[in-house]
């Protein structure tokens, strides 16, 4: 096998054969194939695509470059959930708590922002004390003690994915659904789940655009998922505004905490508990009642018991941000667009995401949004609140918000589309 004949296979139009796939992944994975050749063949992959035999095979092959948990010594079910990235989204941080609150273990392996969209990690580290690397044993204990966990991926799974993944972000090669899907899924399925639901998002600040793309994104997953025996289901859910009122994360934290407490707002209650649900159903659990354990407090006492384990302080108070800036309305009317995109870039700028991996975030900045689409508005009332330590950003992160607020007349008819768009299984 050579690593020249495996990228001119796809370079005209063939199919990568079992073999090719699995000696390519396992030779870039060692550091035999070099990263122009991977480089070469991810580009050709991007151009000509792959079918649903290389893309199933193409995800093993990376399943197998390294470790693969296992949780069957857990009383309970395992269910997870994987969202493909938005601005505002913190479901993941009230929807672990809630899910173990109803019966269900939760294995939730998360990752950092990078550009517009927030990193649940990040979020998580503006809590004094949380941390979020525990070994494989520290990991199972959390599991055990509490019923939920939110931490970062050990270094022994899908190694090869890592590779890759830092490869496409510097190639333009991060579009292409085969690779996505496979991406998401070789983490996934070797983090050792029973159950999968995947939040897979659509609009102008998520990375698919529009509901075909993410449609077939979504049917690819939950077809790997179903291969490698884990029940997988997909919600596509709306991007185009940002989930909530916050962006940010502190900011997010903060407005998780509500959520637990029995309040928040309405769009991140309803996605919480229509992916509580999807999660029990697919743990085996179909009649707990996720809205009961919000109003009762017991998945507020999960989430404490969760932060605790992990060396966090649930009552510590949280970073603000030293400088805020208002943005207020321009005129009086009907709010009729709050781009999601425009905040999310607008709160990456001001500190909140990260240009490079390695760069560190501000836990206190952020946006606080005052008012939301279809919401009447009067010339000179606060929309939008600008947090950062680092007041120079302002006019930078203005800048990024021009064009995406838009305020029609006072009787311009909204129609809000509702958070959860589809349902694919």
């Amino acid at each position: 096998m050579d690593v020249i004949s495996v990228i001119r296979t796809k370079r005209d139009r063939g199919e990568l054969t079992a073999d090719q796939i699995d000696w390519v992944i396992d030779a870039y994975t060692r550091g035999e194939v070099a990263h122009e050749q991977m480089s070469s063949l991810a580009m050709a992959i991007f151009l000509n695509g792959m079918n649903r035999t290389e893309i199933a095979r193409w995800t093993a092959a990376m399943i197998a470059s390294g470790e693969r948990m296992d949780f069957s010594s857990l009383p309970r079910p395992t269910a997870d959930k994987h969202s493909t990235g938005g601005v505002g989204d913190k479901i993941t941080l009230p929807l672990a708590p809630l899910v173990a609150a109803c019966g269900a273990a939760v294995p939730q392996l998360s990752g950092r922002g990078l550009g517009h969209t927030g990193g649940t990690l990040d979020k998580l580290e503006s809590i004094p004390g949380w941390r979020a690397h525990l070994s494989n044993a520290e990991m199972l204990d959390v599991l055990r003690d509490v019923g939920s966990v939110i931490c970062a991926a050990g270094e022994g799974l899908a190694p090869a994915d890592k590779k890759l993944y830092a490869l496409r972000d510097v190639t333009g090669t991060v579009e292409s659904i085969p690779l996505i899907a496979s991406s998401i899924m070789s983490k996934k399925i070797a983090e050792g789940t029973g159950s999968l639901v995947l939040d897979v998002k659509v609009g102008s600040g998520a990375f698919m655009k529009n509901i075909d793309d993410a449609r077939e994104l979504a049917s690819t997953m939950v077809e790997l998922g179903a291969d490698h025996g884990v029940r997988t289901v997909a919600l596509l859910t709306d991007m185009a505004t940002p989930l909530g009122l916050t962006a940010g994360n502190a900011l997010e934290v903060r407005e998780s905490v509500e959520v637990l407490a029995g309040g928040g707002p309405q769009d991140v209650v309803d996605l919480t508990l229509a992916l509580a649900r999807e999660m029990l159903t697919a743990a085996g659990l179909p009649d707990a009642d996720p809205a009961k354990a919000l109003a009762d407090g017991s998945a507020m006492d999960h989430w404490r018991r969760m932060i605790t384990a992990q060396g966090g302080d649930p009552d510590a108070p949280l970073p603000i941000a030293r400088e805020q800036h208002t943005v207020t309305a321009s005129a009086t009317g009907t709010l009729t667009a709050l781009d999601a995109y425009a905040v999310g870039l607008a709160a990456w700028r001001l500190g909140a995401g990260r240009a490079r991996k390695e760069d560190p975030v501000q836990a206190g900045a952020g946006i606080e949004l005052h008012a939301r689409p279809g919401d009447p508005v009067t010339a000179g009332q606060p929309l939008l609140t600008l947090h950062t330590d680092t007041p120079e950003k302002f006019d930078y992160a203005l800048a990024a918000l021009d064009g995406g607020v838009e305020i029609g007349p006072a009787d311009t008819s909204f129609e809000a589309r509702p958070v959860v768009l589809e349902r694919i299984a």
